[in-house]
């Protein structure tokens, strides 16, 4: 998933804020909570995260985003549902929220819209959401649906309506949150997490059994019919009988005159002086760092990240481009998803036309950038414009900036496939800027993929231009030609890194392509501040490892400063300005205390072995609401070379419950480990899903069986994120078994930054004393992934102590120079001693927050570090 958002500036103290509004940064900050919440519960990797500022969008917030994914081609099925064929819906319950939901936010808002709209607001339930991409990604449940729809915009009334010609509706059989919705709520509400699908009569029950098996409710709810009719039935009364022919007729038709205005000049002003202007770019809003914002979104999940949104060894330098490697639940593909998006609010207020065909190029050449070929780009459009209502002038915006689009794409022979549109964009008397984000997508060979942070010492960097008509927009032949130079060269070997400039010109893209790695840059002589400073839409900037004469030079990368003409920039003092502008809204730098830490080091010289040998060896993962990391991490196990059963707990029900601890616990006498696996719900620990993974595995029939597999059976356990807050609660570690904790015990609580955090972070081993081990020694350091908001570890120091003298301190985070420390860009939760994982007595049961899991070849290439800590590797060859 991509997210880009648009707002006012957020640093406008409150008492400014306009009456009939929220103040921007509460807006924004509560936007990306909820967003990165919702994301990061059902286990969507959000690989880029940004946010664009206009005066303009203090009228009405931009939310858009693009969510890119895959299906095995044999699962799709495309049918034209038959009289007979039944509807189900399937997932959540509806209620009174949502009601109105997308005409209200098709509104122009006034003063009352504040407390006139809250209602219309749906409530997500991500942990159902989670359990309706499982379903779907079984190929049995997939094959038996004809044709299927989500709940959005009208709900039932749309959502079924839009299935067949012929429907019959029964909204009494709709399932409800409570009781007393009238026939007209049921039909309209937009409560969210339920999916409407066709399938054959005869299929019925057996699609109602493999929802039940992911924890989803099923009801029948609809049939089609031959005779061409919407019908709805509320309390055996016919409320709603439309022709389909009425339907399809959109009404009657509507006309209005446009009157585009004349396109004005859209130069940026630019200061003489080098250092100031450099200093200025590095605090605008639209270029400085949105680190903070970022982060609060999981964007590893899945373990098909290739790039992280910020890379190099500080993690500074964004992505242009995200990427990741298509879904497989078994294999492990070679071949990744790029999308990149584009759009200029600053030309856009002044050319709607300019800024939509730039907006184009702008997406078009970032996937460039980031090593794909342009042969098979494709985009879609999202539209964002004031209310046009009846003036000729206001509707010329729209028509201009689609015609720009369309100028781009027919230059350049390339399509736009769906999309969303906006024409609501006015509070009062403001209204939003003319928005047309242009996303573009493509694939290509994960081993092809470029990214942008500078990475040797005097290579030499260039600038490649296309040619630009008398409008100022680059020609559609010369970035065609230009594309294929580029692309071949990256072919070559001969391209270290590559930025296509934006908003902020060329001083953006080296300023940017410093940063990850701490190399600074020297510009050439010869260079105007408009060539730093200007728009350069469509060009690009190249790291070249050889000496070849290609494009302009633009200088030589070196020394920890950006340089001209004698004039120096400090990074440090660059960055100060790039990371601090936000920083009271988006806080990703706070202060920590500053005071030496422990290493521990614990050596095992023996390690116990099983009594029995198994040559693939049975890993139980248990599947909660909330929880989301089952499938990498049985990915990671079966690579390992153990069979991995991912087994779903039904609380549909006491007698689903029951059910399941029965199953449960049989399956686990059968088995030699337990996986359990990370995951969120309602905000995670302490108040969130490991109450009910704790209250399963005190359950007296499951607790035996954990007891005798560890204490009779040789087993192991391991649980990560999620799953190490649940195996600490129970006691598992650092105790070894299943007791009563109290205040006494280790616990896990919030990050001292207050917020989610997902990045990479780097841990050494403190002890080997375990079977999960054996592969690595203590003083090992490797790179994980981390996405939590509670992995503050805390507990009384001496224990803490006590447990490093019996080797049961697993991991440390610690700092580029490897050692432990409290800084927050290394140890991201304030855990006690650096502490990221613990391990029982025996080392049987390990628990850690980093997720482990989250391996494959090429991933996270814009970040070094060693990534495959051998875990399962290690536990596999523990049992022969």
């Amino acid at each position: 998933a991509m997210r880009v958002t648009g707002a006012g500036n957020p640093l406008t103290p409150v008492s400014e804020t306009l009456q009939g509004k929220l103040p921007q940064r509460k807006i924004v900050t509560t936007a990306a909570a909820g967003y990165s919440s919702y994301g990061n519960q059902i286990g969507l990797a959000t690989g880029q995260v940004d946010e664009i500022y206009h005066d303009g969008y203090v009228a009405k917030r931009m939310e858009i985003g693009a969510v890119i994914g895959a299906a095995p081609a044999e699962n799709v099925r495309r049918e034209r549902p038959e009289d007979g064929d039944i509807v189900i819906l399937l997932g959540g319950r509806t209620g009174r929220d949502g009601c109105g939901g997308a005409t209200g936010s098709s509104k122009s808002h006034t003063l009352e819209s504040l407390e006139n709209c809250g209602a219309e607001v749906q409530k997500g339930n991500a942990p159902e959401e989670r359990k309706l991409q499982r379903l779907f990604r079984n190929a049995e449940a997939s094959r038996l649906i004809k044709r299927c729809n989500d709940f959005g915009a009208g709900g039932v009334s749309v959502a079924i309506g839009e299935l067949a010609d012929g429907l019959e509706i029964n909204l009494n059989a709709v399932p409800k949150k409570y009781e007393g919705l009238d026939g007209t709520e049921l039909a309209i509400s937009e409560s969210q997490e339920r999916m409407a699908v066709v399938v054959a009569a005869e299929d019925v029950e057996r699609f109602k059994e493999l929802a039940y098996a992911e924890n989803l409710e099923a009801t029948v709810v609809a049939e089609v019919k031959a005779n061409p009719y919407l019908v709805m039935y509320w309390n055996d009364k016919k409320i709603v009988n439309i022709s389909r022919e009425f339907l399809n007729s959109n009404g009657a038709e509507k006309h209005i005159d446009i009157t585009p205005a004349a396109p004005e000049s859209y130069d940026k002003e630019i200061k003489d002086d080098f250092k100031d202007a450099y200093m200025d770019l590095a605090g605008d809003l639209n270029v400085c760092s949105k680190r903070g914002l970022s982060e609060r979104f999981d964007s590893t999940i899945g373990a098909g990240t290739v790039l992280m949104p910020f890379g190099g060894k500080n993690q500074r330098t964004p992505i242009q481009a995200m990427v990741n490697k298509v879904s497989m639940e078994k294999a492990d593909a070679k071949t990744c998803s790029l999308m990149a998006w584009g759009y200029n609010p600053f030309i856009a207020e002044k050319s709607p036309y300019h800024s939509a065909y730039l907006a184009v190029v702008e997406s078009v050449a970032k996937l460039i950038a980031t090593g794909a070929k342009f042969e098979d780009v494709y985009l879609s459009f999202q539209e964002y414009f004031e209310k046009p209502m009846k003036d000729p002038k206001r509707w010329g915006k729209p028509m201009a900036a689609l015609l720009g689009a369309f100028m781009a794409q027919k230059g350049l022979e390339i399509a736009a496939i769906g999309g969303k549109d906006s024409m609501s964009g006015t509070f009062e008397y403001i209204d939003v800027p003319p928005t047309l984000v242009s996303f573009a997508v493509t694939t290509e060979n994960v081993a092809n993929i470029i990214s942008p942070e500078f990475k040797g010492e005097n290579h030499k960097v260039v600038l490649l231009k296309p040619v630009y008509d008398e409008n100022g927009l680059p020609t559609a032949d010369s970035l065609k030609a230009l594309f294929a130079q580029v692309n071949d060269l990256m072919r070559a070997g001969k391209v270290c890194a590559a930025y296509t400039p934006t908003y902020g010109g060329v001083a953006e893209a080296v300023l940017k392509m410093a940063m990850g790695n701490d190399i600074g840059f020297t510009y050439a002589d010869g260079l105007t501040k408009e060539d730093i400073f200007g728009y350069a839409y469509g060009a690009f900037v190249l790291e070249l490892s050889s000496e070849d004469e290609v494009g302009t030079l633009l200088g030589r990368i070196g020394g920890n400063a950006i340089a001209k003409d004698g004039v120096s920039i400090a990074l440090a003092d660059l960055y100060d300005v790039y990371e601090g502008k936000l920083e009271p809204i988006y806080s990703c730098n706070i202060e920590t205390e500053a005071k030496e830490l422990p290493t521990f080091t614990y050596r095992a010289e023996s390690f116990a072995k099983p009594r029995l040998q198994f040559a693939k060896p049975k890993v139980l993962i248990p599947v909660f609401p909330g929880t989301n990391c089952e499938y990498d991490s049985a990915k990671a196990m079966e690579r390992a070379g153990a069979e991995a059963e991912i087994f779903v707990i039904n609380n549909l029900s006491a007698a689903g419950i029951a059910n399941s601890v029965e199953t449960f616990a049989k399956k686990l006498n059968d088995s030699q480990m337990i996986f359990i696996p990370g995951g969120f719900s309602g905000g995670d620990e302490p108040d969130g899903s490991g109450k009910f993974i704790t209250a399963f595995f005190r359950n007296p029939e499951v607790k035996e069986a954990v007891t005798k597999l560890l204490e009779d059976r040789d087993g192991l356990i391991c649980g990560i994120c999620n799953g190490f807050q649940a195996l600490i609660k129970l006691g598992l570690v650092p105790y070894g078994k299943i007791i009563d904790t109290d205040e006494n015990c280790p616990t896990l609580t919030y990050n001292t930054i207050h917020r989610h955090q997902s990045k990479l972070v780097r841990t050494r081993v403190a002890s080997n004393k375990s079977p999960w081990l054996s592969n690595v020694q203590p003083g090992d350091i490797f790179t994980v992934p981390i996405s939590h908001g509670e992995g503050r570890l805390l507990a009384d120091e001496a224990l803490l102590r006590q447990l490093a003298e019996n080797g049961q301190i697993l991991t440390q985070y610690v700092d580029q120079n490897g050692n432990p420390t409290n800084d927050i860009q290394y140890n991201p939760n304030g855990s006690a001693f650096a502490i990221e994982g613990l391990l029982s007595p025996d080392g049987r049961v390990l628990g850690k927050m980093g997720h482990s899991e989250r391996i494959a070849d090429r991933l996270y290439q814009n970040v070094p570090g060693e990534f495959d800590m051998k875990l399962f590797k290690s536990a596999v060859e523990y049992w022969k």
